[in-house]
């Protein structure tokens, strides 16, 4: 025990001085390229907080655990949602780009309703639909990348103007994001794999452990992201950043594990007789994402009170999901 102790402590120290080099090559480059930080973290920032769950998800799915898989991807959208994002709002309310915000919310709720059906439809997810998964990741990255280098949207005000001077080279931002996201992978492996092994000898399934625990261990690279960017004063590229590594844990972490191996919807609680998972984690996980984008889809800005609403539904999930 003293030594699973040690091991989440250096995984904790792991984490946050990975997230600190990783927001700090993260916003140099936004600054060298004049890219906003929301577009930043919606992509370059997203897959690197990502990589711990694409980790724990494939590893699960090829040793036969498509449950930790499944119910990783799923519990990581609302724990980044309704408790990282929720953190983020209610710490830091402001305007947001609407227009750098559409795309990757457009991705996620295609591909959100494409999971679904398949989902309750058909309860098995196939090679097929995992290849689809990780043919939509490649397009979107293609389609922020040519946004990216759109120079009307500097013309249209839809990037930041960012008038700091460049304090670094290029390649010492580079190494700061590799460092750095090598850094939160490992010290989310310490957390996750510790943290895990006192929830089974609690005797907590191993569905229930993958939608709250291991979800909001391999969700703690973004959670640091969250509170760095914030503490920087960069409190959009934490937006971008959760909504980015939301798509991502459709597309890349789940688009991996199908293609590893292929598997079907877990069933360990039922609900009047239905599985637990469609009628409570698919429901919350739009819900959520509902209550974070559309306001700000419509007003240009998130509020106070969507954070506190986000928290609310995630402390409520959580009493639900370990009393089933």
């Amino acid at each position: 025990m003293i030594i699973s102790v040690l091991l989440f402590l250096v995984g904790f120290i792991f984490l946050i001085k990975g997230g600190d080099w990783f927001v700090d090559g993260s916003i140099g480059i936004a600054k060298r390229f004049n890219i906003s930080d929301l577009l930043i973290g919606a992509t370059i920032v997203s897959i690197g907080t990502t990589l711990p769950e694409v980790m724990v998800s494939a590893s699960a799915a090829l040793t036969g655990h498509g449950e930790i898989a499944y119910g990783n991807a799923i519990g990581s959208i609302i724990c980044n949602t309704a408790l990282i994002a929720a953190t983020t709002l209610v710490f830091s309310p402001g305007p947001v780009k609407t227009k750098a915000l559409k795309t990757p919310v457009l991705f996620f709720f295609g591909t959100a309703i494409l999971y679904a059906l398949v989902a309750y439809f058909y309860g098995y997810f196939s090679r097929t639909i995992g290849v689809i998964l990780l043919l939509i990741f490649l397009n979107y990255i293609l389609i922020t990348i040519r946004q990216m280098r759109d120079k009307s949207l500097e013309k249209n005000n839809e990037v930041e103007e960012l008038s700091n001077p460049v304090e670094q080279s290029l390649l010492k931002e580079i190494i700061l994001i590799l460092l750095g996201a090598t850094l939160i992978a490992l010290g989310a492996n310490l957390l996750v794999d510790n943290g895990t092994v006192i929830a089974q000898s609690l005797g907590v399934p191993e569905s229930v452990i993958a939608l709250t625990f291991v979800a909001l261990g391999t969700s703690l690279p973004e959670l640091v992201t969250a509170i760095t960017s914030l503490i920087k004063g960069h409190g959009a590229l934490s937006l971008g950043n959760i909504i980015g590594a939301n798509l991502f844990n459709l597309v890349l972490v789940s688009g991996v594990s199908i293609t590893l191996s292929p598997f079907s919807i877990p069933q360990n609680s039922t609900i009047f007789g239905y599985n637990a998972s469609l009628l409570l984690d698919f429901p919350i996980m739009f819900l959520v994402m509902i209550i974070l984008v559309v306001p700000a889809l419509i007003t240009g800005k998130l509020t106070r009170i969507q954070g506190l609403i986000l928290w609310a539904i995630y402390l409520t999930y959580c009493i639900v999901e370990f009393v089933m």
